[in-house]
């Protein structure tokens, strides 16, 4: 009975592969005998280009100034804090926010998760859910029907921490990145900012931020294992 009701069923002309570009190499195909055809998939990796968004948000951090140093001499960001702030772009958005302020980076520091300044943070209590929470709490919810760009533009106050940054790493004179903990330490020295104040509520002192500058290093000697 079942043979018989599998020779009514119509053997399909055209199959899913013809609908894929002939050049692309990288199809997976799958054949069938039921349908007498073959289907192809391309991988997700055809359609996704991770290292596309991870250029234009290194495009977006902000670099020493020529007058401050040589081409040869210019500090670049740590992979990790470079995915950090590409994690505070997302968190800006999920929470409806039209820019990416020092609260998100902050958030962006511990979502990245594998650098030192998120596990000093979660070493004395200040975790994500906590941050996350605090943020809401000083600065609201957006409205329902809010939405953000992409990439929500810096406020002046996150981009005065990441000048920061810069700044302290060229004035340190060592060799090395820009990691998580000089990102961590800018949004510090920003007083009046939201990532400031969520950071005070949650126990992080002038005590523990010179204990974190101790370790400013130490993403780069994770990056060059």
């Amino acid at each position: 009975m079942a043979a018989s009701t599998l020779s009514l069923l119509p053997i399909p002309t055209k199959t899913a592969s013809s609908l894929l570009p002939p050049s692309n190499p990288r199809a997976v195909r799958l054949s069938s005998s039921l349908l007498a055809g073959s289907i192809s998939l391309a991988p997700p990796s055809l359609f996704r280009r991770p290292s596309l968004r991870f250029a234009a948000v290194v495009s977006l951090l902000p670099t020493a100034k020529p007058e401050r140093a040589s081409a040869e001499k210019m500090p670049k960001w740590s992979s990790m804090a470079i995915r950090a702030f590409g994690m505070a772009e997302l968190e800006a958005r999920k929470l409806k926010y039209p820019k990416t302020g020092t609260e998100a980076l902050l958030m962006g520091i511990l979502v990245e998760g594998t650098n030192e300044a998120s596990k000093f943070l979660r070493a004395i209590g200040i975790t994500l859910f906590k941050v996350r929470e605090e943020t809401v709490k000083l600065l609201g919810k957006s409205d329902l029907f809010s939405f953000s760009p992409e990439h929500p533009p810096l406020t002046e106050s996150a981009q005065r921490a990441l000048d920061w940054a810069v700044d302290e790493k060229l004035k340190s004179g060592e060799d090395g990145e820009i990691t998580t903990a000089h990102m961590l330490l800018g949004i510090w020295s920003e007083k009046e900012s939201g990532g400031y104040k969520v950071l005070a509520s949650l126990g992080f002192d002038d005590q523990k931020a010179s204990e974190l500058a101790k370790s400013a290093n130490k993403d780069v000697v994770m990056n060059s294992r």
